[in-house]
């Protein structure tokens, strides 16, 4: 199908439009950070499904997974943690920027992520505006690779698979979307996601 067909573009967050946000590199340093035990990384393997797909908040998660004994930190200095392991990559938000300027595909998120941090990103990176939706897994009620997940974002965005591209940086999560016939670009740097950017038509 010719690039200039394509009518979505789909961006992953964490990874591509910035830092990942609460990943494996993220709780090893606030372990550390903290005085944490493995039974941190336990506890927030138990429940990070829950986290992510919106069915615990992120107050119900500090709980388990963090004050479930008393501390000699406090929540708000735990929670402030989080948030700062959050930065964004401005070489690729003006990358994004330039696509929808050009005005030829609808941008929309695609990513895993809880609600509070899902929402502390959106507006840290200046995400507003910039992207018609954030098909996000705590909203969807499922997450990535799950191809469940693709389906139901396809639907509601109404774009049809043959003519949308997704950018991740993770190659389980592009393998999905291959099966439903999406276009796919694994993210590695931001001068490779131009040039894929411009083969695919919307520059």
């Amino acid at each position: 199908m010719p690039a200039s067909q394509l009518t979505h573009v789909f961006f992953d967050i964490g990874g591509v439009l910035g830092t990942n946000g609460w990943d494996r590199v993220q709780r090893a340093g606030a372990a550390a950070q903290f005085g944490l035990d493995d039974e941190f990384e336990e506890r927030h393997q138990e429940i990070a499904g829950e986290l992510e797909t919106g069915a615990m908040g992120l107050e119900e998660y500090l709980d388990i997974a963090v004050f479930y004994q008393p501390r000699s930190f406090s929540r708000d200095e735990f929670r402030s943690y989080i948030l700062r392991q959050s930065q964004p990559y401005p070489e690729v938000i003006a990358l994004a920027h330039r696509v929808a300027e050009a005005g030829r595909v609808r941008l929309m998120t695609l990513n895993n992520e809880s609600e509070a941090l899902n929402l502390h990103r959106i507006d840290h990176f200046g995400l507003h505006g910039l992207f018609a939706a954030f098909l996000s897994s705590c909203w969807l009620r499922l997450h990535k690779p799950s191809l469940r997940f693709y389906q139901r974002a396809l639907a509601i965005a109404q774009a049809d698979p043959r003519r949308s591209l997704f950018i991740d940086d993770r190659e389980q999560n592009l393998d999905p979307a291959r099966r439903l016939g999406m276009q796919a670009h694994r993210y590695t740097d931001p001068a490779a996601l131009e040039d894929a950017l411009v083969r695919a038509g919307t520059l």
